[in-house]
Parts: C-alpha cells; sequence; structure tokens
C-alpha cells in the first residue's frame, strides 16, 4: 500500500461541523472538542503511505490530519468525527492508536497550511544548502517542492523553482532576485527591506532555471534581448500570491526579479497602518471630504499603493462610486471599479482617468501621478467635485507641493484642490522575542531631532545579538510605517501662490506643529517598536532655522 486509500464518499461520508454543532457531536461521541489547535508536530513516518498527501490533498479533502504523537499514538485532529473512515484509514498508515481531537474546518485547514509550510521550508532549506549541484541526477534527488499542490511537477528544475518560491513565501520576503554572473547564479531574498544571500548555483542550471520562470509567468522564453514583464498566480499554503515578473539582460544572461504580493496579507485597515493617533483622526477626516486630492508620497516598496488601499476600504460604501486606475492591480477590492494600464494600447493613466470621469465616480484613485497631464486631469477632476487619491513619488510631504509646481500645473490650482500630503517610511519593527532594553544616548537625542534635556525616561529597545529562530537572528520581524501629514492650509495656500521652495514650507510647518517623519519615528522608538538606527536610515533630518 503505497498511498492512503481515501474513504469512500457514499452513505458514511458526512458534512464536517463547527463551533457549537461541532462540540454537541464531539461530546456525543466522547470525544475532545478544542477551540484552537497547538502547533502541529506530526509524526512523518507513517508504515504505509505517503505523508505529503495525507498532510496535503488527502488531508484537505476530508478534513482530517495527524498533528502531533511519537511511536506510540499518533494524535488526528478532524472536522468530520463521522468520518470513521478517514480516521481508520490513518490508523492503518500509521499502525500506531489513534487519539481523536474534534475542532472546525477552519482550525484543520490551518493544521495543514502550518504542515505544509514547515514541509516545504525543510525541504528547500536542503536545496539551498546543497554543496553537490554539479550534475543532474544530485538534483534530481532532492525531494519534491510543490507550490500548487498537484503531482505532476516532477522534473528537478520545476521543483527546484517552486522550492525558492515556496521558501521565500515563507521567510516574508517582498522581492526574489535571481541574478547571473560570470561563474554563479546567485539568490537573493529581500525580507524587511534587505536583501540577503540565500543560494547560489553553478551556471550550468541558469537558462533551465530562467526559463521556467518566463514560462511561469507568460513570457516569451526565446527573447533575451529585451526586458519582459510578466505575472504568477498561485496558492501557496492556502494563500492567493500574486508574483509580478520582471526580466532583464545583463552581461552574463538575463537577471529575475519577482515581486510577491500575498493577497490575503494586505493590510486594508486604516487603523493598522501604524499612524499616530492624531494623524489618523486628521486622515480619517480628510477623506470624507466631497472633493480635493490627498496625495500619498514616498519610494518605490514604502507602502503608498496598501495606504491607498486602506483609505478605499475606509470610506467604500455602496452608496459611493469608487473607481481607481492602476499599474498594477495589486489586490481586487470588493464594491470598487479597478482599472489597469496598458501602454501597448495607449492605456495610460492619462487616459484611464479622462474615462473615469465619464462612469460619474464620487471617489476616484489613480495609481501614481507620473507627468504633467495627469496631474492636470485630476486635479480638474478635484475641482469639478470628486475626491482624487493618488501617489507621488517625493523625498517628503512638502515637496510633493514643489514637484506638481515643477510638473506645469499653476500653483493656483494646487492650492485649490490639494487638501493634504501624507508621506510615509517604513521601518522594521523589532523582533518581540529577542528586542533587549537599553538607555538612548545624547547623541542619539539631538540625531532624533530632540533636546536631550527635555527627555524624561530614556529607556529604549535595540534589537537582540542572539540567535533567535523567529527572527533568524535579525533581530527584526516584520515592518511599521513612519508617518508625516502636511494639512494645505490657508499659511501653505499662500507659500504655494508665493512660489516658495518644499524646504521654506516644510520649515514652516514644523515650527506650527507639524510632526515630521523623524519625529513620529521617535516616538515608535520610545514606544519600543524600532530602534533608532532603522529611524535615522528612513529620515531625512528636521533643520529648523
Amino acid at each position: 500500500m503505497n498511498t492512503p486509500i481515501p474513504p469512500t464518499t457514499g452513505d458514511s461520508a458526512s458534512t464536517p461541523l463547527g463551533g457549537t454543532q461541532g462540540k454537541v457531536l464531539a461530546q456525543f461521541l466522547g470525544m475532545q472538542y478544542v477551540d484552537r489547535l497547538p502547533e502541529p508536530s506530526p509524526p512523518r513516518d507513517p508504515v504505509r503511505g505517503d505523508f505529503d498527501r495525507i498532510a496535503g490533498s488527502w488531508g484537505r479533502q476530508f478534513l482530517t490530519v495527524p498533528i502531533g504523537g511519537d511511536s506510540t499514538h499518533v494524535i488526528v485532529a478532524t472536522a468530520d468525527p463521522l468520518n470513521v473512515e478517514a480516521i481508520d484509514q490513518l490508523r492503518v498508515c500509521y499502525e500506531r492508536p489513534i487519539k481523536v481531537l474534534v475542532t472546525s474546518p477552519d482550525e484543520v485547514t490551518k493544521a495543514i497550511n502550518s504542515i505544509r509550510t514547515s514541509l516545504m521550508s525543510d525541504r528547500s532549506n536542503n536545496l539551498a544548502n546543497s554543496d553537490s549541484k554539479e550534475d543532474g541526477e544530485d538534483l534530481s534527488n532532492q525531494l519534491k517542492i510543490d507550490v500548487t499542490d498537484s503531482d505532476d511537477d516532477d522534473a528537478p528544475i520545476i521543483r527546484y523553482v517552486n522550492a525558492i518560491i515556496f521558501k521565500a513565501s515563507s521567510e516574508r520576503a517582498s522581492d526574489v532576485h535571481i541574478e547571473p554572473f560570470e561563474d554563479r547564479l546567485k539568490v537573493r531574498f529581500r525580507v524587511d527591506g534587505v536583501l540577503h544571500d540565500v543560494a547560489s548555483e553553478d551556471r550550468s542550471f541558469q537558462a533551465a532555471i530562467i526559463s521556467r520562470v518566463k514560462v511561469m509567468s507568460g513570457l516569451n522564453i526565446a527573447e533575451k534581448r529585451l526586458p519582459q514583464d510578466g505575472r504568477i498566480g498561485l496558492k501557496i499554503a492556502g494563500k492567493d500570491v500574486d508574483i509580478r515578473v520582471s526580466t532583464v539582460p545583463t552581461q552574463f544572461g538575463e537577471r529575475i526579479v519577482m515581486r510577491l504580493l500575498d493577497k490575503s496579507g494586505a493590510v486594508l485597515d486604516i487603523a493598522q497602518l501604524g499612524i499616530d493617533e492624531k494623524n489618523l483622526n486628521l486622515m480619517v477626516k480628510l477623506l470624507q471630504k466631497p472633493n480635493g486630492i490627498v496625495l500619498v508620497t514616498g519610494p518605490t516598496g514604502s507602502g503608498k499603493t496598501t495606504t491607498l488601499y486602506a483609505c478605499l476600504t475606509n470610506i467604500n460604501k455602496p452608496d459611493l462610486n469608487i473607481l481607481t486606475v492602476e499599474d498594477p492591480i495589486e489586490y481586487q477590492l470588493d464594491g470598487v471599479g479597478q482599472m489597469q494600464v496598458n501602454p501597448k494600447i495607449d492605456f495610460t493613466f492619462a487616459s484611464g482617468l479622462r474615462a473615469i470621469l465619464r462612469q460619474d465616480p464620487d471617489v476616484v484613485m489613480v495609481g501614481e501621478i507620473r507627468d504633467g497631464e495627469t496631474a492636470e486631469i485630476a486635479i480638474q477632476a478635484s475641482l469639478t467635485g470628486h475626491l482624487v487619491l493618488s501617489t507621488l513619488h517625493t523625498n517628503d510631504s512638502a515637496g510633493a507641493v514643489t514637484r506638481l509646481v515643477d510638473m506645469g500645473v499653476e500653483p493656483f490650482l494646487v492650492s485649490s484642490s490639494l487638501l493634504a500630503v501624507l508621506a510615509q517610511r517604513l521601518v522594521r519593527r523589532l523582533c518581540k522575542h529577542c528586542k533587549v532594553p537599553g538607555e538612548i544616548t545624547d547623541e542619539e537625542i539631538r540625531e532624533l531631532g530632540m533636546d536631550p534635556s527635555t527627555i524624561t525616561s530614556r529607556q529604549i529597545f535595540r534589537p537582540g545579538t542572539s540567535n533567535c529562530p523567529h527572527c533568524q537572528g535579525n533581530g527584526y520581524s516584520g515592518r511599521l510605517g513612519i508617518h508625516e501629514i502636511l494639512v494645505i492650509d490657508d499659511e501653505v495656500r499662500g507659500q504655494i501662490l508665493q512660489r516658495l521652495d518644499s524646504n521654506s514650507i516644510r520649515q514652516s510647518a514644523i515650527r506650527r506643529g507639524f510632526l515630521s517623519l523623524r519625529m513620529d519615528g521617535a516616538k515608535k522608538v520610545f514606544a519600543g517598536h524600532t530602534s533608532v538606527e532603522e529611524v535615522i536610515l528612513a529620515s531625512h533630518e528636521d533643520v529648523i532655522n
């Protein structure tokens, strides 16, 4: 018996129950019901059958999976305790006594996803750490890594690429870099904004690996001289992941960058963005305005699009017609009409925005204001009774004002249409498991733009130095935003009309109580969320004359 035989789906099959019904059924059958399962650590050595399938497609189908045990017994979680055949099948596979826990279908699915993540991570580590990949036979003997949980991905290169993608997803990587060099092919992950090496492969695998990625993303594998862009849609451990693929030709072959977008992990609640309470209340009020422009600024990868999505979610109601034009559409928003630009057919932000205005919108989101034409149309839209949300690439909030003027928009149009500019950066969050208390120095306080004599409590936290398993010894786990909001009030409008530079506008705002990026970062340092180094690195110095 090589694989578990699925139970029949005849009269003995039943419907999984959860909640109160599940508890009542478990009590009736004399079984234990648990609301939340512990972290699964099942025995991976069934006497018969394939553990991959037991904890994969078979487990998902019958909502029954082993979650613990040892050489003497196996603990099984099920959402369908009436399906005796499924439980008996596991007893046959392990040839050990079975203890059954009854739980909800969601808890069983979470357990299966956790087991799959552990399996894939272990196996992709084996692939990445293998020192002998000089011949195809050795690579072929590696354990199968199957991102999509299908049974036909047998080629070693397919398994290798799947392993890299799965490892990236499990390590929360935002980008995967596959970079050819003269004698090696390097794989790097960007985790929490920092790149680090993951694997280094022999050049003999370069063509096959790159071709596999191009096939997955629908790119032309024969075209190696021009940059190409594509997309991969995958389900990894039960999560929908969208991967944007970019290839460019280099001296030693094509270079690939894959950006991973976890659709299920998007922050779509404005209260979860980490915005200061005062600024959050201000932002919520701005989003209730019937017309005007609200801009979000920051460098690439600073979370601008996530912030815009959170803003749209906050105001998304049945009585509002919300339309967007994006490049690309990163997350689907229920009840929002989303369009994706396509330069190949001359469907740009400007042309898309013109079309949107003929669709009777109340709120318009433009993915990015890249040129004067788009800026002009956005401003005209705001002046004709629409709330417009968009992004702009500038260093700070005050810079967005002068950038619009530099694009050719008349200052009086900017001053009359712009409501506010939110600037943001992402800083790494201290690992809560290994961060260590410390004391901030006078020099660090000055670097944060504060006077040491005004600081009463000097305790902060710094990244841990131990080999913490939760953050892989980095001292950081995850990221949070630091923000500043420049509200376009009467004084700022006057400065715009006078064509003052961004530094003058910024200094004036600081003197009037404006909370800058570095100031907001300093608050998060003293709250123990991040480190001084992260804030200084992410924000520029505030100078007040």
